[in-house]
């Protein structure tokens, strides 16, 4: 061996020395929001017997239904194509399906929805109601359990959402439509001297015990949730901005998703307007499923960050996803500069301190590390 080669060689045992060998599982993979899954209302199911999540949603390209997705890391999305149809001769839906959530149940998944319900006498514009349909898998493909609703308040409701209590009790949560529904309020009078609008109309979230075989309902429907009344109240500045932007006349409060983390029940929801730049999401909590709920003070908790340099807006109706690693995320939609109108999906992380303090590390857009190990 020549000196030229000598010299090479100890350089290279030099750096096997003192650089260490970075393995494959040692290399973190990364992700970047929003995901390649476009539509609106996100849910995502987890079946631990499968080893899968799978992703239901309004619209993204299904016809009159729901299409879903499926994957085992929470980052790549496999379409699985559309497992709910309706608007046929033995649906009770016609149109306007929205916000699905699947629940698995004693070997069986259920799909619950919200539809306008075709038997409507008076020709209401809004005559949405809440069904459920079960199938043996969760790609479907899923069949009504009911010719008809869960059940009719008087009221059009939308967005479902499903608690399973550790008692064996089971609640439905759902929020009134801001349609024909106007309510006096500060912010109500404020908008109508200004000469912006002359009423302004709010969606209410509501729960009530549901009955084992999803049949109906028992007992009378609770108010847990609705706008601020008085301007003064910490919550009424951001849930108005769809008001106070002069973008529309009407205060939601919808998509809730309910959960319960020790002895507290958390309510995550959604304010403003869903097709505009001011849907955010806050949380309450309560002792009991039925409330009462009290707005977190560190509310919005997600909200668009165009306003901070950033590029995404329209952020809401969310799910969370509790992993097997211990792990729980925020699922929503949102907006940006390059998708438009178009609703995408967004994952990040969601945070619960020991103070019972929530919080969202969204909107995001940067790389980071994969949600699953």
């Amino acid at each position: 061996m020549d000196v030229k080669h000598m010299v090479m060689a100890i350089w290279l045992s030099v750096l096997t020395l003192v650089v260490p060998t970075v393995t494959h599982s040692q290399i973190k993979k990364k992700y970047k929001n929003p995901l390649q899954v476009a539509f609106g209302d996100p849910y995502v199911l987890y079946d631990d017997a499968a080893k899968c999540y799978y992703m239901y949603g309004t619209g993204g390209g299904a016809k009159d239904g729901f299409s879903a997705y499926s994957s085992k890391d929470m980052v790549n999305w496999k379409y699985e194509g559309q497992v709910y149809y309706g608007n046929h001769a033995e649906a009770w839906g016609i149109h306007s399906f929205w916000a699905p959530e699947v629940y698995k149940r004693n070997g069986k998944f259920y799909l619950f929805y919200s539809a306008q319900w075709k038997v409507n006498p008076h020709q209401e514009q809004e005559n949405f109601k809440i069904g459920v349909a079960v199938a043996d898998k969760p790609t479907g493909p899923f069949r009504d359990i009911l010719d008809r609703p869960i059940f009719d308040p008087g009221y059009p409701i939308i967005d479902a959402n499903v608690l399973f209590d550790a008692d064996g009790r089971i609640y439905l949560y759902y929020s009134r439509c801001c349609y024909k529904h106007p309510v006096k309020s500060e912010v109500a009078q404020w908008a109508q001297e200004k000469g912006w609008f002359n009423e302004i109309e709010e969606s209410w979230v509501y729960g009530v015990e549901l009955k084992p075989d999803f049949s109906g309902v028992m007992g009378e429907p609770q108010l847990l949730l609705r706008p601020p009344v008085t301007m003064d109240d910490k919550q009424s500045e951001w849930e108005s901005r769809s008001v106070t932007a002069k973008e529309v006349n009407r205060r939601w409060t919808e998509g809730s998703f309910a959960f319960k983390v020790g002895d507290v029940y958390y309510m995550m929801y959604s304010a403003n307007h869903f097709a505009g730049a001011y849907y955010a999401v806050g949380y309450a909590t309560a002792k009991s499923p039925l409330g009462p709920f009290r707005k977190a003070d560190n509310n919005p908790v997600l909200e668009r960050n165009t306003d901070k340099g950033g590029d995404v807006s329209g952020t809401g109706h969310n799910s969370v996803v509790f992993a097997p690693n211990g792990k729980q995320f925020c699922v929503y939609h949102g907006r940006t500069q390059a998708t438009g109108n178009e609703r995408v999906v967004f994952i990040d992380e969601l945070h619960i301190d020991k103070q019972g303090k929530l919080t969202v590390d969204g909107p995001s857009t940067t790389p980071k590390a994969y949600p699953l190990p």
